[in-house]
């Protein structure tokens, strides 16, 4: 649709630019000694709002020539023989208005239309048609490059969204897999502890399904779902894997991406409690410092190198899926000393 057409904001300010081109006219033909100010203004706007509506014919025709097919022959002809055209109709409406003025024989309405006076208004409605066009040319390129960004920008929320659920599917499924054996192995010495994992393990998926399908979930429910995967692991574990939550309240209410601690404590565990003969505790804590949330993790690891250290993946999936979603705003970091792995995130703070 014309894009000056589409509300009446734009058409009343179409038509205030055309009344003020025709004042304009008006002027110059009482300062040219043509004729006086009634007779100016009674010829001169009429004849240009009439044009002015006349004009908007220009959006069609800059938009007949897409970008990627225009040359300078093509859009001279093109525009140039439009505008031409436009312009001896303009010269043609002028001279029919101002016979139709004259018609009433009084001193206030018509002009002398003399042939000089018709050759100035041809160029003039030609140079006036020209204008339009190539405001209309830049409107048209102005909507192309906002359809373009928009685009581009729809192209990276896809792109963003296809990453975090390529991210998502990388969590460590041995989890699931260690739990069905140690199951299948309570059922036979302890059905009871069987039957009590698999509650626990129905629970924690049914929630990792549910906030699995929002962007943002509170800490307090991040929280909620770790506890169900610790009891699963305690389960496996029993005395060996100690958990002590140290936890903010202030960060209760606080946003992150979901299954963002989970996989943390899986690591932990995995490479960590299961290695110590005594096992040991996790500890899982939080802070608030306006404006950032710092959520920390600690856990015990062998003094021997272990054959089933990890590779790292994990972390660098973490950095990849809070790079996707904070861009340079959130910061992972760890370190190892003899005895301890410490893992550090902080994210830009956001409450429910």
């Amino acid at each position: 649709m014309n894009p000056i057409l589409s509300n009446l904001r734009n058409i009343t300010l179409t038509y205030a630019i055309w009344l003020t081109i025709g004042c304009l006219l008006a002027a110059l033909l009482v300062l040219t000694n043509i004729s006086a100010w009634a007779n100016a203004l009674l010829f001169s706007i009429p004849a240009i709002m009439v044009f002015g509506s006349l004009s908007a014919s220009a959006y069609y025709v800059a938009r007949s020539l897409p970008m990627r097919k225009r040359s300078f022959f093509v859009v001279s002809g093109v525009f140039g023989g439009t505008a031409l055209i436009y312009g001896i109709v303009w010269a043609v409406l002028c001279f029919a208005w101002n016979k139709l003025c004259l018609l009433f024989d009084e001193d206030w309405v018509g002009i002398a239309l003399s042939q000089h006076l018709a050759s100035l208004l041809l160029i003039c409605g030609t140079l006036l048609y020209l204008l339009s066009i190539l405001v209309y040319d830049v409107l048209l390129a102005l909507d192309n490059i906002r359809q373009a960004e928009r685009r581009e920008a729809a192209s990276e929320v896809l792109a963003r969204d296809a990453e975090l659920q390529v991210l998502r599917t990388q969590i460590n499924p041995h989890f699931l897999f260690n739990s069905l054996n140690s199951i299948s192995a309570l059922t036979a010495i302890d059905a009871a502890a069987a039957r009590n994992m698999t509650i626990e393990l129905a629970q924690f998926f049914r929630q990792t399904l549910a906030l699995s399908e929002k962007q943002k979930i509170t800490l307090s429910e991040e929280i909620t779902l770790c506890n169900h995967f610790l009891v699963i692991e305690k389960i496996r574990f029993g005395k060996k894997l100690q958990v002590h939550m140290e936890i903010d309240p202030t960060s209760d209410n606080c946003l992150l991406p979901p299954m963002l601690l989970q996989p943390l404590l899986e690591n932990a565990i995995k490479h960590g409690i299961r290695d110590l003969i005594d096992g040991g505790t996790i500890i899982v804590s939080s802070k608030v410092r306006d404006p950032w949330l710092f959520i920390a993790i600690d856990n015990p690891v062998d003094t021997q190198p272990s054959q089933t250290q990890g590779t790292g993946t994990g972390l660098k999936n973490l950095q990849a899926r809070l790079r996707t979603l904070y861009g340079d705003k959130s910061r992972v970091e760890w370190r190892i000393t003899e005895q301890t792995f410490h893992i550090e995130i902080a994210l830009p703070l956001e409450r429910l």
